[in-house]
């Protein structure tokens, strides 16, 4: 492979699903990929983001949220969405980049215990895990 593509990943605040999404990638598939994540309203990156993906072994305490506007004008190979939101306000980005999206249940939006809400991060993490498992595929990374 040449160089690493790029791959920038969105959500509406940049704080749980896209932030867990560049941690994920950067660890499983980081030699093939430049990742970056950001929000189209960016807020903070949640702490219950951070817990599901130290379990994993995967430090993402030093991210912060940015806002998309960070990338413009950047080239991407592949921009990934992440929710609905971020799916329709994104922009166009110069270059041949895929847009591809996959729309996650908003774990930042469940209150309950400290539990409860640590538990649908942990399922939404291996959600997000399995589906960047079938975009890292031999198959999808040569488009």
């Amino acid at each position: 492979m040449p160089g690493k593509k790029r791959v920038l990943i969105l959500c509406t605040g940049n704080s749980a699903r896209s932030q867990m999404a560049e941690g994920l990638l950067r660890h499983d598939a980081g030699d093939r990929f430049e990742v970056e994540s950001a929000g189209t309203k960016p807020g903070r990156v949640r702490p219950e983001a951070i817990a599901a993906m130290r379990e994993l072994g995967i430090d993402i305490s030093g991210h912060r949220s940015k806002h998309l506007d960070e990338f413009a004008g950047q080239r991407f190979d592949y921009v990934l969405t992440v929710c609905d939101n971020a799916n329709q306000s994104c922009p166009v980005f110069p270059g041949a980049t895929v847009r591809l999206h996959h729309s996650f249940d908003d774990p930042a939006a469940l209150e309950g215990s400290e539990q409860e809400r640590l538990a649908v991060f942990r399922r939404v993490r291996d959600e997000i895990r399995a589906y960047l498992e079938s975009f890292t595929s031999p198959r999808q990374a040569s488009m």
